[in-house]
């Protein structure tokens, strides 16, 4: 079982950065995909930014440019750097690992931008 934690999330003016973490604890089998989503309120979860099984990144086009994913595999960490920051970046943050066995999430991080 995969057990996730995000962290990083908070309240941050337009044009702010903010740099979001995923710790993942627990056995991952060797093929899989991880990747942050964000949920907007009335809106569906999306794919921000993710790893392919095979390590290549890709982004939302809403992001690109702005933010970037990254990972540390001796601290089981995942990061997001959002620089840039919008208004319509505003949503709960989630962490996701998907393996064989399915997809595992991560209570999520609220992020807020505003004035």
């Amino acid at each position: 079982q995969v057990q996730l934690a995000e962290s990083g999330g908070g309240l941050v003016q337009p044009g702010g950065s903010l740099r979001l973490s995923c710790v993942v604890s627990g056995s991952i089998f060797s093929l899989y995909v991880m990747g942050w989503y964000r949920q907007a309120p009335g809106k569906q979860r999306e794919l921000v930014a993710g790893f392919s099984s095979g390590g290549i990144t890709n982004y939302a086009d809403s992001v690109k440019g702005r933010f970037t994913i990254s990972r540390d595999n001796a601290k089981n960490t995942m990061y997001l750097q959002m620089n840039s920051l919008k208004p319509e970046d505003t949503a709960v943050y989630y962490c996701n690992v998907a393996d064989l066995r399915g997809p595992s999430w991560g209570p999520g991080t609220q992020v807020t931008v505003s004035s």
